[in-house]
C-alpha cells in the first residue's frame, strides 16, 4: 500500500479530536506516532505511542526526530490557570517548532481556535486578514503561536496551517453550534487537506462545517482546497425545540466566541479552603 507519509507526528492523540484523527489519518501514513501527556489507549498496528509533557523542550526534540510533518493537537483545550497556559500551550508550542526546525520537519497542521478572533461580532463576518481579538488567556496562547508558526515561515520556511476550530463535538448544547459546529469527520478531512496540499506557506483556515449560517469567511484558504460535507441542519430542528430562545444582546450571542466573552480571569476563581485551616462551625 502506499503512503504519503512514512512517518506522522499528532500531539494530543489521547483526546477528543486527536482520537478522531488517529481514525481518520492512519491511512495517510505507514506509521502515526502518537503522543499525549498521558498514555494513549488502544493502539493500532501502525501506531507508536510516546508519553511528553510539550513544556519538556528535549522530550519535544526527541519526539519529533524522524517525522514528515506534524498535525499538533495537544495542550490545555479550554480556559484554564495561567501557569497551565504558559506551559501546555506557550512553552509547548515553542518546544514543538523548534523540534520541527531542528529536525527538519516542512509542515505542520495547527489546532489554533476561534478564541484568537473570540471578541470579533457576529456580524462582521471577518476573513483571515482580521486581526488577533483573543477572548481568554487560552485564546492569547492561540494567537501567540499563530505568530510563532508565521514566523518560523518567514525565517525558517516551515509551512503551517492554523486550523481556527470553532465548536466540535458529538452533543449540541446551544444554538451557536447550529452555525460554529466542525463535525468529526470534517476535522478529519480539513486536517487531511491542510497535510496534502500542495502549497500551505503560513495560512489560516476556519473549521467549520458546511452550515447554513457562516459567521466567517475562508475565500483567503481557498488553496488548501477544504471541502466540508456535513451539516448542522440536519439538527436544527432538534435544537430549536429543546433550546430556550437566546438573548440577542447578551455578550456570548453578540461575539464568535460564544461563552468565553463571559469567563473572568481564570485565576481569580475561588479556591477550596483546605480542611486543615478551615473555620469551626460552634454548635448554639
Amino acid at each position: 500500500m502506499s503512503h504519503r507519509f512514512d512517518t506522522l507526528l499528532i500531539t494530543g492523540a489521547a483526546g477528543r479530536l486527536g482520537s478522531q484523527l488517529r481514525r481518520g489519518l492512519a491511512p495517510l501514513a505507514r506509521r502515526l506516532r502518537v503522543s499525549d501527556q498521558t498514555a494513549v489507549a488502544d493502539l493500532q498496528a501502525n501506531e507508536e505511542a510516546v508519553i511528553c509533557d510539550l513544556a519538556d523542550a528535549e522530550a519535544v526534540l526527541r519526539m519529533t526526530q524522524g517525522v514528515d510533518a506534524i498535525v499538533h493537537f495537544g495542550g490545555a483545550a479550554l480556559e484554564t490557570s495561567w501557569e497551565t497556559i504558559l506551559s501546555a500551550n506557550i512553552r509547548g508550542g515553542y518546544n514543538i517548532y523548534e523540534g520541527a526546525r531542528r529536525n527538519g520537519v516542512k509542515r505542520v497542521v495547527y489546532a489554533s481556535s476561534v478564541h484568537a478572533i473570540g471578541y470579533h461580532g457576529v456580524e462582521e463576518h471577518i476573513d483571515a486578514s482580521a486581526p488577533h481579538r483573543p477572548d481568554s488567556l487560552y485564546g492569547v496562547s492561540k494567537c501567540f503561536v499563530e505568530d510563532l508558526s508565521r514566523l518560523y515561515w518567514d525565517k525558517f520556511n516551515i509551512e503551517t496551517a492554523c486550523c481556527r476550530i470553532f465548536s466540535s463535538f458529538d452533543q449540541y448544547t446551544d444554538r451557536r453550534m447550529l452555525w460554529s459546529m466542525l463535525t468529526f469527520d470534517d476535522c478529519v478531512r480539513l486536517v487531511e487537506a491542510c497535510l496534502t496540499a500542495p502549497r500551505v506557506a503560513h495560512s489560516v483556515i476556519f473549521g467549520t462545517s458546511n452550515n447554513r449560517h457562516q459567521m466567517v469567511d475562508n475565500r483567503l484558504a481557498g488553496h488548501i482546497g477544504f471541502e466540508p460535507l456535513d451539516s448542522t441542519e440536519v439538527h436544527r430542528a432538534e435544537v430549536e425545540a429543546r433550546l430556550p430562545a437566546a438573548d440577542p444582546d447578551a455578550p456570548a450571542v453578540r461575539h464568535l466566541g460564544g461563552w468565553f466573552v463571559n469567563l473572568g480571569h481564570p485565576d481569580d476563581e475561588p479556591k477550596p479552603t483546605p480542611a486543615s485551616v478551615a473555620p469551626v462551625k460552634l454548635n448554639g
